[in-house]
């Protein structure tokens, strides 16, 4: 038999079409979960967590098309991330849902980050909710902490098929993964920008971008945009060896020069005072900012005007490239296929130019992080 739906009756939010809890009105359950499941059909629960990231509508959207039309399936949408699977907060999603999503940035669904503790007392609650619902499947669309929060339920039993984001790029078993190359073209561009006025006023600027812990953002924009030196956290940067980099084009009679950092990028230690940001609730990282602490200490080696300039979530907002679009799309039409055919514990991946199934074990074994050759082939050009 199929799930029960529970007799609840609290309202919705006004002027909202959110769920706060399984309603028999709420449109999902319209149809007998053993009728759909003899039908091939499926339920599918999609969610957003974790950062913000360009391409995200275009996943759900993808989800929607290739469940609804192809698939005859139906679609719902947890509000906030993880949180919205623990407090049953969810709507409907059909074509109308989606309809003139794709270039748009951010996520409809909203997102949010859990507590790691929060989420593994609410295991159960996750597990009751899903079948209540009726579900076949869940498609979580994250990061490095969301796909560890998808192998955590996965192990736990739920059906679950993960698709990673990041503008980091830093998920090991894909290629790529969508927002990062928008996010390096919003650094591009900044960069380009901040060349003229750094020469208008004869100035240094450290530019820094996002990365957390790895710098494939700071080596490629770096690299794209021409940038004079390029220090990520991958390698401790030596800061007599950067003072001179800069020095010297100074005397070969340049009038600026720009420094890209990644925000997880150190000196060499005890080469320079440099403070941390110790971590947050989450356990992740807060970082001190390097661009700052950076533009003070060359400016008293160099006697040269240094300025920081962060970028900041800039990175992470606006319209997607089309190819991020065009990998988000492809991710959720296979994460469907995947759920189809009951590959769960998986998550989607490029490898090369083809859309392929990793276990997400594999996925969050390790950080890909930029490699020594990437870093020497940058070396050369700055």
């Amino acid at each position: 038999m199929g799930a029960r739906i529970p007799d609840i009756t609290a309202p919705n939010a006004p002027g909202t079409d959110r769920v706060a809890a399984i309603r028999p009105d709420d449109g999902v359950r319209d149809r007998p979960v053993e009728l759909q499941r003899y039908l091939g059909q499926m339920r599918i629960g999609v969610l957003t967590s974790g950062g913000d990231c360009p391409g995200l509508n275009a996943v759900i959207r993808s989800v929607v098309h290739r469940a609804v039309v192809d698939h005859g399936d139906e679609v719902i949408g947890f509000h906030d991330g993880w949180k919205g699977l623990l407090d049953c907060d969810y709507r409907k999603l059909d074509l109308d849902a989606v309809g003139g999503i794709l270039a748009l940035g951010g996520t409809i669904l909203g997102s949010s980050r859990v507590q790691p503790a929060h989420l593994r007392d609410g295991v159960e609650r996750a597990r009751g909710h899903v079948a209540e619902l009726g579900l076949d499947a869940v498609i979580p669309i994250g990061g490095e902490g969301t796909l560890k929060a998808a192998r955590l339920l996965s192990d736990a039993g739920l059906p679950i098929v993960g698709v990673p984001k990041t503008i980091d790029n830093d998920i090991a078993s894909t290629d790529v993964t969508f927002g990062f190359d928008t996010a390096v073209g919003v650094a591009t561009e900044a960069l380009d920008r901040l060349k003229t006025t750094a020469e208008s006023h004869q100035r240094v600027l450290i530019v820094e971008v996002m990365g957390r812990h790895t710098g494939w953002i700071a080596l490629h924009s770096g690299m794209a945009a021409g940038a004079h030196a390029i220090v990520v956290p991958e390698r401790p940067f030596d800061v007599d060896e950067l003072t001179e980099v800069v020095r010297q084009r100074f005397e070969a009679g340049k009038k600026f020069a720009i420094v890209v950092a990644a925000e997880g990028a150190k000196p060499q230690a005890g080469s320079m005072e440099f403070d941390t940001g110790g971590t947050d609730v989450y356990g992740h990282e807060r970082f001190a900012g390097i661009a700052r602490q950076l533009s003070v200490e060359l400016e008293r080696r160099l006697d040269k005007e240094a300025r920081p300039v962060i970028l900041g979530h800039v990175q992470r907002g606006g319209t997607p490239t089309a190819y991020d679009r065009v990998l988000a799309t492809r991710f959720g039409w296979h994460a469907v296929e995947a759920a189809h055919r009951g590959a769960f514990g998986m998550m989607t991946a490029l490898r090369g130019t083809d859309i392929t199934l990793v276990p997400l074990a594999e996925a969050v074994e390790r950080l890909k992080t930029v490699p020594t050759e990437r870093y020497t082939e940058a070396e050369c050009v700055l």
